[in-house]
């Protein structure tokens, strides 16, 4: 049970004003000291004129100023610090600053300033240039050419007179005449020039028409063809082709390398050719055997060739444009005529001292004895003056044949008597 003591209740009675008196003192010294933190005293000038407006604060006021009178006048290592900062901001970001009519001028400095200098990156353009890039070319190439139009002057070759360019009919009509070329193109491939033009004979008599092809029968066109080269599967090629040309192109021929080479049996060869002879474009270089043997020899690429469509993307690239219609007749009559596949006449070409691959034999096989070709039988005769006449006579006297050796199992067998 708690007693009541009445001087407790006047003792706290009394106490109660001391209490408040405390409560408010203590408040103010509170502010006073939040007042005077480093945080506050970084920005005095804006506290002051935010306390000197305010009603009440006066001698917090002047408190502040003597407690901020006795610490250290050095500026705290936050505001250098912040001030380094805003210094590497200002040289990179322009500064903005308000003008009295409201409207803010942007105020840049210097480009060699404000950021790092720029490298310029250009694209190389060889067409701006004052010199032009180095092709390639073979030695000596130029007067080669020279030296085999020379010798084939007399265009009197069998592509001269049989080939693609005499083949179709003049006086025909001019889609008719282009669909002509494009079949004695195909009729050429592996084929002889005189067997190409002996069958297109055949054909023009017939009608070499893109609808009599499709009107005549597999047997017939066979009949007319023979004996060129595969005329089996060109029987068939020719049926496929005429087709097509009927239903995509109204009986006429492509205008374009892509569009002929996706007829059935019609190559790259053929398909610059026929640009050539029937549209009278250049669009790329005819190589067929000749043209891939020919070139070979004459060392015209920095390392042989193994196919005649490799040949023609290494010559399309040293090789002027516009000698690009000629080389192919002009080789093609030179490896008929001199260069020929085997046993080429390096002795009459004029090009045999600059030909890297003259005088030199090609592997073939042995001829048989008593052949043209045969070593034993010279295949042109030599003019020899009559004193040097009488001297080989004297030495193929000399050298005799030695007769024949006969074995001697072979000779009883020979001897041996039928039962």
């Amino acid at each position: 049970m708690r007693h009541h003591d009445p001087e407790a209740n006047f003792s706290s009675s009394s106490m109660l004003p001391s209490v408040r008196c405390g409560a408010r003192s203590l408040r103010s010294l509170v502010r006073i000291l939040i007042m005077s933190s480093p945080y506050f005293t970084q920005s005095r000038s804006v506290i002051t004129r935010s306390s000197s407006q305010s009603a009440g604060v006066t001698p917090a006021a002047s408190f502040r100023s003597k407690l901020s009178s006795r610490q250290p006048k050095t500026a705290p290592p936050v505001a250098v610090k912040l001030e380094v900062e805003e210094a590497s901001v200002s040289e990179l970001e322009p500064v903005s600053v308000a003008s009295s009519a409201g409207c803010d001028k942007l105020k840049t400095k210097p480009s060699s300033e404000r950021r790092r200098k720029q490298v310029k990156v250009e694209y190389e353009n060889h067409s701006h240039l004052p010199f032009k890039m180095e092709i390639w070319e073979p030695l000596n190439w130029k007067k080669q050419f020279e030296l085999i139009r020379e010798m084939r002057s007399g265009r009197d070759a069998p592509v001269d007179e049989m080939g693609a360019e005499k083949c179709y009919d003049t006086e025909a009509l001019p889609r008719v005449r282009r669909f002509q070329v494009l079949v004695s193109l195909m009729l050429s491939s592996q084929t002889k020039d005189q067997v190409t033009g002996a069958a297109m004979q055949k054909l023009r008599a017939h009608g070499c028409t893109v609808e009599n092809l499709l009107a005549t029968s597999d047997e017939k066109l066979g009949e007319l063809i023979y004996p060129v080269g595969f005329w089996r599967n060109k029987v068939k090629y020719l049926k496929q082709t005429s087709a097509v040309l009927q239903r995509d192109f109204g009986g006429d021929i492509p205008n374009s390398v892509e569009g002929l080479v996706r007829l059935p049996g019609v190559g790259p060869k053929m398909a610059h050719l026929a640009m050539d002879i029937a549209w009278n474009q250049v669009s790329g270089i005819g190589v067929d055997t000749h043209v891939h043997r020919i070139s070979n020899r004459l060392g015209w690429f920095r390392r042989p060739t193994k196919n005649p469509e490799e040949t023609r993307k290494a010559l399309e690239d040293w090789l002027p444009r516009e000698l690009w219609s000629e080389i192919n007749w002009l080789l093609v009559g030179f490896g008929q005529q001199v260069c020929l596949p085997v046993s080429p006449l390096c002795s009459s070409c004029l090009n045999q001292n600059i030909c890297p691959s003259a005088h030199q034999s090609s592997p073939v096989k042995r001829p048989k004895a008593g052949s043209p070709r045969s070593p034993k039988s010279p295949p042109f005769k030599t003019k020899t003056e009559p004193g040097q006449e009488l001297a080989l006579n004297d030495e193929t006297i000399k050298q005799e044949p030695r007769p024949e050796t006969v074995s001697y199992m072979r000779q009883r067998r020979k001897n041996k008597c039928p039962l």
